[in-house]
């Protein structure tokens, strides 16, 4: 093979290159040509628009326009008319099965549950179940109000929807976590909302959470919150309500009336929290996480809870809370009266 003929691209008689036109023009007009002249134009003898001479193979002669042109179409009805018959024959495999699909999907017009990609499609997809919503449960967790989570456009974003609500009688209830009673994002937040709005605050709190008029829910689907599911299914629906309902009787006040619970002891309701995970096992780290805390904070409640009881090591310190009997009293939950920033 030449080098010619390895650089020819590979092209359909409907986009004939410039080579294979000259050549097949000088072919018609002098009724053969030099086979070798066909190396640069390959194309011609693969469309059958060249052939070999019948008495000298070493030149070509050119098939009639007319003829070529009746081969190729009816090459193409041929085509065609398998592409029908596959039609027919997938028509005859899927029409029973599409009958199926409609008797389920009759009485549910979207579904039940959508996956949506990327922070703006979130926003908007939230943004559009709340257009004409009445009431709004929400439970934001201490990640989504710091660190790469925690982006001003999507609050500002949020607070325009949550007052557009708000004005049109509507209500919205949110939990947080303890650490986020003096959060900036927060505390902006509640000086801007006028209206029927609460918030309410635990140790711990689910992920995030965002259920509009009880019939559609978002949670996160990724841990960078560039995931979300959309979910409408009822039972799921229903276990969320039924999950914000008890969290919320268990919360301490925080908005339009803040509660500050006293210490009982001299153990806080945030070293209370902690003890109990200490007796789990937990590691600083982790407790720090569930409680949505930094680890250098937990670690000074810890220290703080070690003093409290006398404690000179971690061991003894389990040892201790649990001859304390500090988590068999009833204690209220609640922040301490002093901020922690920076969680």
């Amino acid at each position: 093979m030449t080098r010619a003929h390895r650089s020819h691209v590979s092209h359909g008689v409907e986009d004939l290159c410039a080579e294979g036109v000259e050549l097949y023009t000088r072919a018609l007009r002098e009724g053969q040509v030099p086979a070798q002249d066909a190396v640069s134009a390959p194309c011609l003898l693969d469309l059958g628009l060249l052939q070999p001479h019948v008495e000298d193979t070493a030149r070509l002669e050119p098939v009639a326009p007319a003829l070529a042109l009746h081969r190729l179409l009816r090459s193409a009805e041929d085509r065609i008319a398998d592409e029908r018959r596959r039609e027919e024959r997938l028509a005859a495999v899927f029409e029973p099965l599409m009958r199926i699909d409609s008797t389920r999907t009759a009485t549910a017009e979207t579904p039940t549950i959508s996956l949506i990609n990327g922070g703006d499609r979130i926003s908007l997809a939230i943004t559009r179940a709340m257009e004409s919503a009445d009431q709004i449960l929400a439970v934001q967790p201490h990640v989504s109000h710091v660190g790469a989570n925690s982006q001003p456009q999507r609050h500002s974003q949020a607070l325009l929807r949550d007052q557009a609500l708000l004005d049109r009688g509507g209500r919205i209830r949110t939990l947080y976590q303890h650490t986020l009673r003096h959060a900036p994002t927060v505390l902006a937040r509640y000086e801007v909302l006028k209206g029927d709005v609460e918030a309410r605050t635990l140790d711990e709190v689910t992920q995030l959470l965002i259920v509009v008029d009880r019939t559609v829910a978002f949670i996160p689907a990724s841990k960078d919150y560039k995931l979300a599911l959309e979910i409408r299914h009822p039972a799921l629906i229903e276990h969320f309500l039924i999950t914000f309902d008890r969290l919320w009787r268990l919360a301490t006040p925080m908005y339009p009336e803040a509660v500050q619970r006293p210490s009982l002891n001299g153990i806080s309701p945030r070293q209370h929290a902690i003890a109990s995970l200490l007796i789990e096992g937990l590691t600083d780290t982790a407790i720090a996480e569930r409680l949505g805390m930094n680890v250098r904070t937990a670690r000074v409640h810890i220290a703080k809870l070690a003093a409290t009881l006398g404690s000179e090591s971690r061991a003894q310190l389990g040892y201790l809370i649990g001859r304390s009997g500090i988590l068999d009293q009833r204690q209220d939950e609640g922040p301490e009266q002093s901020p922690e920033q920076g969680e």
